[in-house]
């Protein structure tokens, strides 16, 4: 199943205060498919198509839809839906008391707003007392278990709210769940949380990737699966928990009010959450859910908010219930893109380039729906509490290792670093200090004028920049060579029969080690075969365009456009290298003709020339060239082009080419074409999907055309 994620993100971002009549019905049967396909990937496949933070944007934009047009509310409406459809794969099970879901709040404000409604309802005077229980809101799967006479004899999945599945062989295996109980009501139906702990979670992802199997993306996830399982003996070897927080049928009390109640379940011998108090106020109650927030990041276990429940279960009682949702509980969520987590650990990353990058090792604190135990962190002014532009952030507060931080992470964006909380930062905390030689070669790492990295000199000789450059060497945009990617090039490198060192190293590796290939077949991830069809592959980039050639190479600032424009204006290999090894930074009649080229600045011309010039470098550019066919740029006759020198930005889905191919043709007719929208863009040619950029295109006056108009635009229609 897949789902449109262009359109999640456009209807992500529409303010709901710019739906017009006119425009409803069409948006509320986009919610309903997207949230029912989202509902059905989550509930019934465990396998989640969008991210925590879409999914609750969709929901909360559905209802104010709703809201404003009650008339325009559809019969398959997300808000009158809870869970999703059982799988056909269970028997069925038909719950006595319906298992509903909680609205949610996202703000202080809706919290206060719950504590009023109910006070209204109840007609309970402002000042009068009313309790509420606080609690960790586990993010598992709901799970309801049936006792007779003090045994268990079903457990059943919360399902479509109605009816779930039968899980009670699985249910069994876990072992917080009882299967006796003592001095309990004849009929007990006990609701709660199946869930993994955030340790056996990765234990678990560990052990199946060795086996080849499906890993999960977080442990809501993996323990669904592990419970809806066929075979119960699979179930069994998965570490699952259980926490009790609720109950269906009851054939007496448990007590009077939910705090007792949930004692009570305690002492029959189920898992409880200690961390469930009994508050006073909204203020109180906001407190508490602070307070949990900060602790998340020790508990263990995931939590995505706080659920508040009228503690008087009379009072629960008149409270009632709407179509979905209690009106005496609702859930406070946690913001889905923030979580505070533990700084376990600086670690740094030396790139191709040299730039030594520091990486938070975070305590794994789940995030928008993926567990999260990385994050960037930039620089050594980042770390410091520095911005880029020399003023303080986060007011200047450092971070250091052990430190209580808050990370955020928004759609696929690596996580970063938002924020610390220094009454939380331990006594023996001491700064970080950024180091000043290479971790992988222990050459000097310098930080020059200007720039915010700081870099290893090492070079050829740091075995971290080689085995990155020849990574990027192999990657998508380069020499993109079908079966040597990261991984065998990190193989590669550190083999002593058949090491791979440098680019030209890859096509030698025949006639190196011609005796030795038959070695691969025994390796992990090879056989006779792949083994050929490895050779061949490397054969048949042994002829290449200059453009991807220069690509390629890896030299800092030169990125794959560049490249291009570079190939197109010397139009030959060894047209470039002559020019090169004539250059001189700065000055000259190459020099200048090197910044004429469009896109080259005085930075990226300088690190070209020195990359040529380097003595160990070119060396290694020389043995790689003789070993290539290397095409002359196909320069082609722009002038009477309709789009020279126009700057083109595509977006949307196209549907007679590719992207690739729509850039390739673009750049072929002289055109520049940007991934952004900007007041320098010239067209802006949207297909279906076209979400923010054709926003901003049209609130800068950027002409903005489809598919068809570009192709008849250029000859091609």
């Amino acid at each position: 199943m897949s789902i449109d994620d262009a359109r999640v993100a456009e209807l992500r971002n529409l303010d709901p205060n710019d739906v017009t009549a006119d425009a409803a019905d069409a948006i509320l049967a986009d919610l309903s498919e997207l949230l029912g396909q989202a509902n059905s990937a989550y509930h019934t496949d465990d396998a989640p198509l969008i991210d925590d933070a879409s999914y609750d944007a969709l929901k909360r934009l559905n209802m104010a839809v709703e809201a404003a047009f009650p008339n325009k509310k559809r019969e398959d409406s997300p808000t009158d839906q809870v869970g999703a459809p059982v799988s056909e794969t269970f028997s069925k099970v038909t719950h006595a008391v319906r298992m509903l879901s909680l609205s949610n709040a996202f703000a202080d404000e809706e919290v206060v707003e719950f504590v009023d409604g109910v006070r209204r309802f109840l007609n309970i005077a402002a000042d009068a007392p009313l309790s509420f229980t606080a609690e960790p809101k586990i993010d598992g799967l709901s799970l309801s278990l049936r006792y007779e006479n003090g045994q268990l004899i079903q457990a059943a999945t919360r399902g479509d709210g109605a009816v779930g599945e039968n899980v009670t062989a699985n249910a069994k295996t876990i072992a917080d769940i009882p299967h006796t109980l003592n001095a309990a009501p004849d009929v007990l139906e006990v609701r709660g949380e199946v869930y993994m702990s955030e340790a056996d979670f990765l234990a678990l992802n560990k052990r199946q990737e060795e086996a080849g199997a499906k890993t999960f993306a977080n442990p809501r996830n993996a323990a669904a699966g592990s419970l809806r399982q066929l075979d119960p003996k699979i179930t069994a070897s998965r570490p699952l928990r259980f926490f009790a927080y609720a109950w269906g049928e009851l054939s007496a009390p448990l007590a009077t009010h939910q705090s007792k109640a949930i004692a009570r379940l305690q002492e029959l011998g189920f898992q409880t959450n200690d961390l469930t108090k009994v508050c006073e106020t909204p203020e109180e109650m906001i407190a508490h859910y602070t307070d949990i927030m900060l602790k998340r990041a020790d508990l263990g276990y995931d939590i995505d908010g706080v659920v508040y429940k009228v503690d008087d279960l009379a009072l629960q009682r008149r409270l009632g219930f709407r179509s979905t949702t209690p009106r005496w509980a609702i859930a406070h969520k946690f913001p889905a893109e923030l979580a505070w987590t533990r700084l376990v650990a600086i670690d740094i990353q030396v790139g191709r380039t040299g730039a030594l990058s520091p990486v938070a090792r975070l305590a794994p604190i789940t995030v928008g729906g993926v567990v999260v135990s990385n994050a960037t962190l930039h620089n050594e002014d980042y770390i410091a509490g520095v911005g880029g532009d020399g003023h303080p952030i986060r007011e200047g507060r450092d971070l250091r290792v052990g430190d209580l931080v808050q990370v955020y992470r928004a759609g696929d964006v690596i996580p970063k670093i938002k924020d610390v909380d220094l009454s939380k930062r331990p006594d023996d905390a001491a700064p970080y200090v950024f180091p000043d030689v290479c971790p992988e070669c222990g050459s000097h790492a310098i930080r020059e004028a200007g720039d915010a990295v700081r870099r290893c000199t090492g070079g050829l000789i740091c075995p971290a920049q080689a085995v990155e450059r020849l990574k990027h060497f192999v990657s998508r945009g380069a020499f993109d060579i079908d079966g040597l990617g990261a991984k065998q090039i990190e193989m590669f490198y550190q083999d002593e029969v058949l090491p791979i060192k440098e680019p030209a190293d890859i096509f030698t590796l025949q006639a190196r080690n011609a005796a030795s290939l038959a070695k691969l077949q025994n390796r992990d991830g090879f056989g006779e075969t792949s083994v050929k069809n490895l050779m061949q592959a490397i054969e048949d980039k042994r002829t290449i365009p200059l453009g991807k050639l220069l690509f390629g190479l890896g030299i800092r600032h030169v990125g794959e456009s560049a490249s291009n424009l570079l190939a197109n204006h010397y139009g030959s290999w060894q047209a470039l290298t002559a020019a090169m090894d004539k250059s001189e930074v700065g000055t000259g009649e190459a020099w200048d003709d090197l910044l004429n080229v469009d896109g080259v600045g005085a930075v990226m011309a300088t690190s070209l020339i020195e990359a040529f010039q380097n003595d160990a470098e070119r060396a290694s550019i020389d043995r790689l060239a003789a070993e290539l066919t290397v095409l002359d740029a196909e320069v082609r006759d722009t002038s009477d082009s309709p789009v020279a020198g126009k700057t083109v930005v595509f977006t949307g889905t196209l549907e007679k080419m590719t992207r690739a191919e729509a850039k390739s043709r673009a750049e072929a007719l002289g055109a520049k074409v940007s991934g952004s929208v900007s007041a320098k863009t010239d067209f802006l040619v949207a297909g279906p999907g076209a979400g923010s950029k054709a926003k901003k295109a049209a609130d800068l006056g950027v002409e903005t055309i489809d598919e068809d108009a570009w192709l008849a635009l250029i000859g091609e229609a």
